[in-house]
């Protein structure tokens, strides 16, 4: 077939294809046309074979320079070769070109708009984020998200509360001093450490521990008992040798031998009773480091020994006090509260509060008469109120005596809070409402306030002329107690002047409704009868001590409760009559010179406790002491 027949057949064939093919596949078809025109007649092909290779490695950009570049040369070729459609091919592609500017710059006027509406909602879930977070902060102070007895473990350590309060420095340079020796013990326990050696001790998150406190040696752990209404119920067990370490110490306390005890914590370390009996000794002496010291031990033993299921910081566990081996931790950890609230740390007290409260609620301890303390002077207003709504109890916690005056001095304060925003809870009754009903329920508080505040104002001695305000007795004994216990406890808050001023206004507003309403104070009557039925102390058990400020100590003749004859004493032992001489204390090193004679005396029998090498010179003096019986 000649060449000139061969380009017609061709051409027919190109022109029916167009006919038949959609425009958007034009392009394909004269393109491989093309390439079977360049094979037929002999031309070299516009495509490298060796480019075949690397096919699947390609990008797509490159894959579009490679079509473009193809396809100017299939255009260029099919010029050459059909002149006759060279016009017809250059208007399709004018055409195809206006219409790819048309969609180009219509795509770009539908991506404007679209732009622009995304950023119009962009904009608008702003405002509505901070229109939520605005709300958000408005409503955590009326009612927080958590749970009244969740626990943050954060606020659980001493230290952190007294870096905030005083920074970082100021508590470092105070342990490094204590520990050089400016503080009781502190060149002592240097010196122990240095003789026993450093080993690691695992952290904890109720105490920081020490790292010359002893080894843990596991002699009680903890056991599951059982799920009950979604609580998991634990109990402390005891190891056989930790039972034979109980036996010994309740042989020591029967005859008051405090070296007896002492003789069990050498061998037992982490035996709790025997650490409770030495911190109440060293609380008694004056020895308040010491005795937070004993108190820290326990809590380092009692945490170590916990089920790896006792998750105690939800909220969702519970530690019954009913069974014998649970109580040490409820007395450890009613100590350690009352330990940093001498130290003014209340926000870590008010989460060891709440520890004890989510524990058992039955509240064995007391602590629901001083968790609204704790919660006022931690500024956790809020908080308080949470709490008196979701708490459950027998009564109403707004019939208790610190429970009724507390949440009005709580709303004083959160009605400022709420002042110097837009938001005001409305829902609330007011400060003034709240402070005449707990007048008017327990009014026998105010009288034994102003005498233990004391508030020596005439308005007060006008008040309490009042004939519903004169009497601080109730004649109910269980209200009594803890009228007795709330003011040992509050005391100090009702100096506070917006307090003062809160009562004062309150107690002139009820006795004016007292006087136009006579049968008002028989219905306050009865509804204290309902709430406090027994007419014997339910609450006999709590001592109103444990709610002071106070820390009592003993005369040296009250000590033979802790201590009986032994003789290594050196002639220094305390008559039980009260009428026993007492000699002076062996000399001690002189970094001691400053403490307490008789409570390093009984210090440096303790299985920590070292001075030095005063060993030979106390046996020496053993063999001849004098004979107190003679």
């Amino acid at each position: 077939m000649s060449g000139r027949l061969l380009k017609k057949v061709l051409q027919e064939h190109e022109e029916s294809k167009l006919r038949n093919h959609p425009d958007e596949e034009l392009e394909n078809e004269e393109e491989d046309d093309d390439e079977h025109l360049g094979d037929s007649v002999g031309g070299r092909s516009s495509i490298n074979p060796f480019d075949l290779l690397n096919d699947g490695d390609e990008d797509p950009d490159s894959e579009k320079e490679t079509e473009v570049d193809d396809e100017s040369i299939v255009e260029k070729k099919d010029e050459d070769l059909h002149p006759a459609s060279k016009n017809k091919s250059k208007k399709k592609k004018k055409k195809k070109n206006k219409e790819t500017r048309s969609n180009v710059a219509k795509a770009e006027i539908d991506l404007d708009e679209t732009l622009e509406a995304l950023s119009l909602d962009v904009n608008s879930k702003k405002q509505e984020k901070i229109q939520e977070t605005k709300a958000l902060g408005e409503s955590s102070k009326k009612a927080p998200s958590r749970s009244a007895l969740e626990i943050d473990p954060k606020y659980l350590n001493l230290e952190n509360e007294l870096k905030r309060m005083y920074g970082s420095k100021v508590v470092r340079s105070l342990e490094s001093s204590s520990q050089g020796g400016g503080g009781p013990g502190g060149s002592s326990r240097q010196g122990r450490l240095g003789r026993r050696g450093v080993h690691h001790i695992t952290k904890t998150v109720l105490i920081s521990p020490m790292e010359n406190w002893a080894r843990w040696d596991r002699s009680f752990s903890m056991e599951f008992l059982e799920t009950k209404d979604g609580c998991n119920y634990f109990r402390y067990t005891h190891s056989s040798s930790y039972e034979q370490a109980q036996r010994a110490f309740q042989a020591a306390q029967a005859t008051h031998d405090l070296n007896g005890v002492a003789s069990v914590l050498r061998n037992h370390p982490y035996h709790i009773d025997s650490l409770i009996t030495m911190a109440d000794y060293f609380k008694f002496t004056g020895e308040h480091e010491m005795a937070a010291d004993a108190i820290g031990k326990c809590l380092y033993g009692l945490e170590r020994a916990w089920h790896p299921m006792f998750t105690p910081f939800q909220g969702n566990c519970r530690l019954k006090f009913s069974h014998e081996t649970n109580k040490p931790f409820f007395t450890t950890l009613f100590a350690h509260m009352r330990n940093m609230d001498r130290r003014g740390c209340h926000r870590s007290a008010l989460e060891v509060c709440k520890l004890l409260l989510s524990l058992d609620t039955d509240n064995p301890v007391g602590a629901l008469f001083c968790v609204d303390y704790f919660a006022l002077r931690a500024e956790e207003y809020a908080w308080l109120e949470q709490f008196s709504e979701e708490y459950q109890s027998d009564n109403s916690l707004w019939l208790l005596p610190n429970f009724s005056y507390s949440l009005a001095i709580a709303r004083v304060y959160l009605e400022k809070m709420e002042s110097s925003s837009t938001h005001v809870d409305t829902s609330k009754s007011s400060s003034l409402d709240l402070m005449m009903q707990a007048l008017k329920l327990h009014p026998t508080v105010l009288k034994k306030l102003v005498d233990k505040v004391p508030l020596k104002d005439q308005a007060w001695t006008k008040i309490l002329k009042h004939s519903y305000f004169r009497s601080d007795e109730s004649k109910n004994p269980s209200l009594d107690h803890l009228i007795k216990i709330y003011v040992e406890r509050n005391y100090l808050i009702w100096r506070l002047p917006d307090v003062q001023k809160l009562v004062g206004s309150a107690a002139d507003l009820v006795i004016k409704s007292l006087e136009e309403n006579k049968s008002e104070a028989e219905d306050f009557f009865r509804a204290r009868e309902e709430a406090f039925p027994a007419k014997k102390n339910e609450y006999s058990h709590l001592s109103t001590h444990d709610f002071s400020d106070s820390m009592p100590t003993l005369p040296p003749d009250n000590l033979q409760n802790f201590v009986a004859a032994d003789p290594r004493m050196g002639g220094e032992q305390v008559a039980a009559g009260g009428g026993g001489q007492h000699q002076a204390p062996l000399p001690r090193p002189r970094d001691l010179a400053n403490r307490n004679a008789l409570a390093v005396l009984f210090e440096s029998i303790l299985p920590w406790a070292q001075y030095g090498d005063g060993d030979d010179e106390i046996e020496h003096d053993a063999h001849h002491q004098p004979d107190n019986n003679g």
